[in-house]
């Protein structure tokens, strides 16, 4: 009654079948490594100091940024420079942007410093100026901004003088000097009232250090995959099921051969 399980077409089927099955195991079982991952990570973070209560540490110490070092205080010594305006930032539900100077340091890179936040559009509100000459700032340390940041512009056509992302890799076409691939946001407005009219932008956790919405998608495809695979498996026996009763069918007269 089975030896049509035999037949090239059902070798196909079977092969199929065989190749399947593991394959929907190995990938739910890849999406729901993924996902415990992100739980531990996020459990880890939990169980560290909050990054900002820490001692602050030279710049160069803590880069490149990661998951432990982002938001941590770091201390850079320089001079402004070059000054862009980051538009389309909301703080506290509200429209605004942020004041970003470039901080020359002593080794020719710069350090992106976002001063505050502002409401209003750029060129609507005025900007305070930035401390002049030498200065030693300390900021909650940042990686550099990408398309799955919050805020980004990518559209491009921005005004001169205004950033759709805080990364190196959007800087180093408008300036002369080099970027650092991480930037700082002050947790106080400036000493001197030159920052005053700004509010502090508070440093954003590092991505994939917590439950986020991508961890709950790994989860999620973890169960897409082990359905996947059971559905497999459940048809090719529904299939089996069905051309078995029709052999039945046919060695007991009760249907005509096909062949």
């Amino acid at each position: 009654m089975y030896r049509f399980l035999l037949t090239p077409r059902w070798w196909g089927i079977n092969l199929f079948v065989v190749l399947a099955i593991p394959f929907c195991v190995f990938m739910g079982t890849w999406q729901l490594g993924r996902f415990e991952d992100r739980v531990q990570s996020h459990e880890e973070a939990e169980e560290r100091p909050d990054p900002g209560s820490r001692s602050p540490e030279p710049l160069d110490d803590l880069l490149p940024v990661s998951t432990e070092t982002s938001g941590r205080p770091a201390v850079a010594t320089g001079t402004y420079a070059d000054r862009f305006l980051v538009p389309g930032r909301k703080l506290d539900d509200r429209d605004g942007f942020y004041v970003l100077d470039l901080l020359r340091t002593d080794s020719g890179k710069a350090l992106p410093v976002v001063r505050g936040w502002l409401s209003g559009a750029p060129g609507s509100t005025e900007v305070p100026t930035a401390p002049a000459g030498e200065v030693t700032v300390t900021g909650d340390l940042q990686a550099s901004e990408n398309s799955g940041t919050d805020g980004v512009d990518l559209s491009g056509g921005l005004p001169e003088g205004q950033l759709g992302m805080i990364s190196a890799a959007s800087l180093v076409n408008l300036v002369p000097y080099d970027v650092y691939d991480a930037w700082v946001t002050l947790p106080e407005p400036e000493a001197g009232g030159t920052g005053g009219g700004m509010k502090p932008v508070p440093a954003a956790a590092a991505q994939g250090s917590g439950l986020d919405l991508k961890a709950f998608q790994n989860l999620g495809y973890t169960g897409e995959w082990f359905v996947f695979g059971g559905f497999v498996l459940f048809m090719w026996f529904r299939l089996v099921r069905r051309e078995a009763e029709a052999a039945r069918d046919v060695q007991l007269g009760l249907a005509a051969d096909a062949d």
